[in-house]
């Protein structure tokens, strides 16, 4: 075999070998799955960090970022113009977009009154450490309140409020009356009552002591009760509440005291001109 045929063996082979690599790249570049990546088309207003409730927007809490245009933001906004000067009703994490149903109605500002629904009010209440429940009453929280009064020269506790919304729970110091320099913690309470509880909250406070129970989230049923009195405190049964008709409607009132007990039966006597009573005892 002379050298031109050598050489025309090895071109050939090497043409071979290096046709069945390509094919093989071919085959593995062809099987690799083919990636989308979107391209932003559109932008959207987020936060630049976390927003609290009650804050109006300012240019320094938000910013304006590129957002696909194939998942658009519902009830989003693409300029920082629509949502400056506007109240926030629920707080914003960082990076967040910007909706409408966490802004108030424009016009209507900051802080807590945008917050409040239609036909409800808030109402605050000055508690201790105790009565908010260990500091576990917190915003979005729910509780029952009640009530300790006396009644007839008896006390009696009951729950006059049920399933009550938290608004905000804030802890202030203010200077011990008596004791110059000495703070002490005072908690403000805010609840979100309708007309007629913020009445029995006003009245409970102002004739009563109340107390917070905190409840499930998850328990929404009203909390019924007949209350609790001194007799059954001490083991004796309460007795029923009494239906009342009021205004064409049924209520249920606390049944009144029970009747003192009668007098002993005595006896007059008189010896040596002085007069006595004598205890006769069944």
């Amino acid at each position: 075999m002379n050298r031109r045929t050598r050489t025309i063996i090895v071109v050939a082979v090497a043409i071979v070998l290096a046709s069945l690599a390509s094919f093989g790249v071919y085959r593995a570049i062809r099987n690799i799955p083919r990636v989308e990546v979107p391209i932003a088309t559109n932008f959207a207003v987020v936060a630049k960090d976390r927003i609290p409730v009650g804050v109006l927007l300012t240019t320094d809490m938000v910013k304006r970022v590129p957002w696909p245009a194939d998942t658009p933001v519902p009830a989003g906004f693409s300029q920082p113009e629509e949502v400056i000067g506007r109240g926030v009703t629920a707080a914003f994490a960082a990076n967040e977009p910007i909706t409408e149903d966490k802004l108030a109605a424009k016009g209507m500002g900051g802080g807590l009154p945008p917050q409040i629904p239609q036909g409800m009010r808030a109402m605050s209440v000055r508690v201790n450490d105790v009565v908010a429940v260990a500091g576990f009453t917190t915003p979005g929280t729910r509780v029952d309140v009640l009530v300790t009064v006396k009644m007839n020269q008896e006390s009696i506790s009951r729950v006059v409020l049920s399933n009550v919304q938290v608004l905000t729970a804030n802890t202030k110091y203010e200077v011990e009356k008596g004791q110059q320099g000495q703070s002490m913690p005072i908690t403000i309470v805010t609840f979100l009552l309708t007309p007629q509880d913020a009445e029995k909250m006003a009245l409970a406070q102002s004739e009563g002591q109340i107390m917070l129970a905190l409840r499930n989230p998850l328990d929404v049923a009203a909390t019924e009760t007949q209350g609790a009195r001194m007799n059954s405190l001490f083991g004796a049964p309460a007795p029923p509440p009494v239906r009342k008709v009021v205004a064409g409607q049924t209520r249920m009132v606390p049944p009144p005291p029970p009747p003192p007990p009668p007098p002993p039966n005595t006896v007059e006597m008189v010896r040596a001109g002085k007069k006595g009573e004598v205890i006769i005892k069944k």
